[in-house]
């Protein structure tokens, strides 16, 4: 690879990093409590299925051991 086209890769990463840092500025971050709140109603969603699944298992385990 030459000078210029070291200079122009140079020129377009540093380029694409201020872009980033100015994207960055324009994030708007949820509150603590909204994300604990979240996080707490996909820790019990979790649950909930994770309970029917099983129930669903037992039931069907039952059923099909009789034949």
């Amino acid at each position: 690879m030459n000078n210029e086209a070291f200079e122009t890769a140079k020129k377009n990463i540093i380029t694409y990093f201020k872009g980033v840092r100015t994207e960055w500025g324009k994030i708007t971050w949820p509150e603590k409590h909204q994300v604990v709140l979240e996080t707490c109603f996909v820790v019990a969603i979790v649950f909930v299925f994770t309970v029917f699944i099983y129930v669903v298992d037992i039931i069907f385990n039952a059923l099909l051991s009789k034949f």
